[in-house]
């Protein structure tokens, strides 16, 4: 290691060494200077009834009304009043608001199912019922009757996948509109007190204006959430109730394809499931909560979408199962202190990837014939622990099974077997993190472990035995005002499994062990386990006009968290330093307006540049409230360490520039327009990509809208295959081929949201995809480090095309042997489509009826013809599966 390699390793593992000494130091005090507004609970003397009348005699006297506008003039008296109430008894809390209105008729009130972003007035109330300044809850509910509710943690992030269970209600008059809540106390966390001090906070917003109003109002140079909340006082003899929820459920299925082979004995086009099972929550003392469920149903309502991925690297999906999305802030690692955590070139490893638990079985039958293969992988139980164990101590811990999966084979003969794809697994995470008070810094650990039973030769070679990992994390803010902040975390990992397994792995695309041209890396044949690690550190500026964000950052080539989490890159270690403006104060052209430079590093252990650009972003809103972005980039010569795939170093393809530009219309309108254009002129690779997007909201509860796209893509290296020849010496003995490739893709999401009621409502999906490639200029990388290339059918060498296939002789009647290779050319049609009916038919209850349609098809590889290839979407195979499922809520 070269000594430019040396420092670059050691100036994080100082930096996070410094992170990790100011989190143990004393804890900034609390900004004791900051004047928060007070409110007083009002004791419950009757019943209340929630129907947004505000008759009761808790809503008759003066409530609070002092809410300052955030937008579109901030600092501002709000365009119209706002009233408030909180009171309490013993088993909730209740929150009404009069939102006077000058012009009733004015009041925009569209529905749509619960958590959807409707242009719509709205009323939100946030309570932080820990005070812990740092997390809490949040209600919403607009003139409508559509909700949106979530958990709010980290100071200033909030996640909307909470649902809680709560009772609301609104009406509109001809002083405005009103607004009534009841939150139980089951569905808030707060420890048992004689007399409770909670965090509050409202928003107020008027569509028509664009108007934001607050109860208090965080300037937009500032930074900070939950912890700016004013206190609710005089709450006095209430106790956290015992917590139990469960959840049964059903659900039945059935798919209807004619994609099988004829004589298949495990697929005549048809097949029907049924299932029951129940999830459950315990609450353990306060602050505590046990998520479990028995016999669980973990597939998902909605579809993922098409993609065509021609790199080596695995696609990332988003988790969309209830189970592992609600409390999931509680697992997440890294980045606390932070409200932006920019990467160039970089992704932070995540240690908890949920999809991982019931995957697809990964591993393949070992006898021929027809196959039975299980689409997922039963989870036989998993349990999910969250809460505060003190005021400023959270815990998270999540513990899944998942069985050994079997596929059932039938040779053809009359001979049948069982092979197995996947082995029984034991996933395991637990999370534990330390905030000070207000959140001014935090120290936490994450653990996770993947445990397998292999109990057969197949799957000793094809899985890891047990996978560790492990990290530290940690912010402070550097100064009482918190506008600057360091955060950092480190992390270690361990593999351990056959020599077989070992060696497949140290040779996989996230480690490439095996790249000949360089001296810190080497294939260990002899290896049961393999270990790395990874750190990051972070320095932001991230109040005022003037924001700083900065990184420098390390992942070692042996370090590897994919088993339970997801992993991007490794043999890396890279560094961002970014500088922006923004001006918040409306000029007459633009009400907001701003821009961003950055650079960026990366080099590998070895010290070769492997990332190196300059780009600059700016972004605005314009007084009618359209928005434009614009974005340019130039990356200078640098090398590409991934490109050849294990191979050796590559001059990169990417040298070169490339920019767009976005525009979008306002979103209050009826119907509502955006645009944008990228293109990129690079040594290797131009491309060009225009999108558009249209949304339409024809009425009150409809929501239409398309936003199809348009690629092309040309490029000159685009992998094809290796081919072993010792006569290769120039490139290692191995020939590593290409070619150029001209792609085109067209494709749309097309979405349909009828909302007849906020609690039924109809949501349509539709994802055409229509992705071409065609190969050609077949060639060989010539020299380690360069960009040049060895075309085939040039001096002396030779390529015929017959049928399917190439056939190479790189040398003519030279000593090389000649070589084959499949015709790459490709012509991938897919359109899914997904509808859902949702009736909430009981408050946490809910019945889903779900139609899900996936046709594919592979005519006419490499030619792109728009008019027939749109035709051909509609006359590929067919998947039909039609699932109805039915919840019901049980608080006992």
């Amino acid at each position: 290691m070269n000594r430019r390699t040396e420092i670059a390793v050691l100036l994080p593992l100082i930096s996070l060494f410094c992170t990790t000494a100011l989190v143990s130091m004393p804890t900034l005090l609390p900004d004791t200077t900051r004047q928060r507004p007070t409110m007083e609970a009002i004791r419950v003397a009757n019943p209340i009834v929630v129907d947004g009348k505000l008759s009761e005699a808790e809503w008759q006297g003066p409530g609070i009304t002092d809410f300052t506008q955030r937008d579109p003039d901030e600092g501002a008296r709000p365009s119209q009043k706002t009233e408030v109430w909180v009171a309490y008894d013993d088993a909730a809390l209740y929150i009404a608001a009069r939102m006077y209105d000058t012009s009733p008729d004015s009041i925009v009130s569209r529905i749509g199912r619960r958590d959807a972003e409707l242009s719509s007035d709205w009323f939100f109330a946030a309570v932080d019922s820990y005070h812990d300044r740092r997390s809490g809850f949040y209600f919403g509910v607009n003139p409508g009757g559509s909700i949106q509710d979530g958990a709010n943690y980290n100071d200033e992030q909030s996640d909307d996948t909470w649902d809680g269970v709560w009772e609301y209600a609104t009406t509109i008059d001809d002083k405005g509109w009103t607004a009534e809540m009841r939150i139980p106390y089951s569905q808030l966390r707060f420890p048992d007190l004689k007399e409770h001090t909670w965090g509050i906070n409202f928003l107020r917003k008027i569509n028509r204006r664009n108007e934001e109003s607050y109860y208090v109002m965080v300037p937009k140079k500032e930074s900070g959430g939950v912890s700016r909340y004013g206190d609710l006082k005089g709450i006095r003899d209430i106790h956290p109730p015992a917590r139990l929820e469960i959840l049964p459920y059903i659900v039945s299925s059935s798919l209807f394809t004619n994609n099988y082979r004829p004589g298949d004995p495990f697929n005549n086009g048809r097949k029907t499931s049924a299932n029951v099972g129940a999830d459950f929550k315990i609450g353990l003392g306060s602050n505590m909560t046990l998520n479990g469920t028995i016999n669980p149903d973990f597939g998902q309502v909605e579809v993922d979408p098409a993609v065509v991925n021609l790199t080596q690297y695995e696609t990332f999906f988003d988790e969309k199962r209830p189970f592992f999305i609600e409390g999931s802030g509680f697992l997440r690692f890294g980045g606390g202190g932070l409200n932006s955590n920019w990467g160039f070139n970089w992704g932070d490893p995540s240690f908890f990837y949920s999809r991982r638990v019931g995957r697809p079985p990964q591993g393949s039958p070992q006898h021929p014939g027809f196959a039975d293969i299980p689409d997922k992988t039963t989870i036989v139980g998993a349990a999910k622990l969250t809460g505060k164990i003190t005021e400023r101590w959270s815990i998270g811990s999540l513990h899944a099974f998942t069985s050994r999966e079997q596929a059932e084979i039938d040779d053809g003969t009359g001979s049948r077997f069982n092979d197995v794809v996947e082995p029984f697994t034991s996933y395991n995470v637990v999370r534990s993190l330390w905030e000070s008070a207000e959140g001014a810094q935090g120290l936490g650990v994450i653990g996770t472990a993947a445990l397998r039973d292999l109990s057969s030769p197949y799957l000793e070679g094809s899985y890891n035995r047990r996978s560790f990992a492990l990290g530290a994390d940690g912010w402070t803010n550097l100064d009482a005002d918190r506008e600057w902040v360091v955060s950092g975390w480190v992390a270690t990992s361990r593999i351990e499994g056959s020599r077989t397994r070992l060696l497949d792995l140290q040779q996989s695309p996230l480690h490439y062990y095996q790249e000949p041209d360089v001296t810190f890396l080497g294939v260990d044949s002899a290896a049961t386990s393999m270990s790395g690690y990874a750190g990051r550190i972070v320095l932001n500026k991230q109040k005022g006009n003037w924001k700083v964000r900065s990184a420098v950052g390390l992942i070692s080539p042996g370090y590897d968290s994919n088993d339970l989490g997801f992993l991007f890159l490794t043999n890396v270690i890279n560094g961002h330093l970014g500088v922006g403006y923004q001006w918040y104060e409306p000029d007459g052209l633009f009400r907001r307006k701003g821009f961003d430079v950055v650079t960026f590093r990366s080099f590998d252990y070895g010290g070769n540049n492997i990332g190196d650009g300059y780009f600059l972003f700016m972004d605005a809103q314009l007084m009618n409230y359209w928005g434009i972005s614009f974005n340019a980039s130039y990356l200078p010569p640098q090398l590409d360490n991934t490109v050849t795939r294990g191979g050796p170093l590559m001059a990169s393809l990417y040298e070169g520039w490339n920019g767009g530009i976005n525009v979008s219309t306002d979103s209050r309108r009826e119907v509502v327009f955006n645009a944008g254009y990228f293109g990129a002129r690079k040594i290797g690779r131009h491309r060009t990509t225009t999108n558009a997007g249209i949304e339409w909201k024809p009425g009150s509860g409809v929501n239409i809208s398309l936003m199809p796209y348009y690629d092309l893509n040309y490029t000159t290296a685009q992998w094809v295959t290796r081919v072993a020849d010792p006569l290769a010496t120039r490139t290692y003995g191995t020939r590593y081929v290409f070619s150029t490739i001209g792609q085109k893709e067209f494709g749309a999401d097309i979405r349909v949201d009828w909302t007849f009621t906020p609690k039924l409502s109809l949501q349509l999906f539709l994802q055409p995809l229509i992705s071409v490639g065609k190969y050609s200029g077949f060639k060989e990388f010539a020299e380690p480090g360069s960009y040049r290339f060895n075309m085939y059918g040039e001096n002396g060498s030779t390529i015929e095309h017959a049928g399917g296939s190439y056939s190479v002789d790189p040398d003519g009647p030279g000593a090389a042997p000649a070589f084959t290779f499949g015709n790459p050319d490709f012509n991938y049609k897919s359109l899914r489509g997904n509808a859902v009916l949702r009736w909430e038919y009981n408050p946490g209850s809910t019945l889903y009826f779900v139609w899900t349609q996936n046709r594919t098809n592979e005519l006419d590889p490499g030619e792109f013809r728009f008019g027939r290839d749109f035709g051909h979407l509609f006359s590929g195979s067919a998947d039909n599966v039609f699932m109805v499922k039915m919840t019901y809520w049980l608080n006992p």
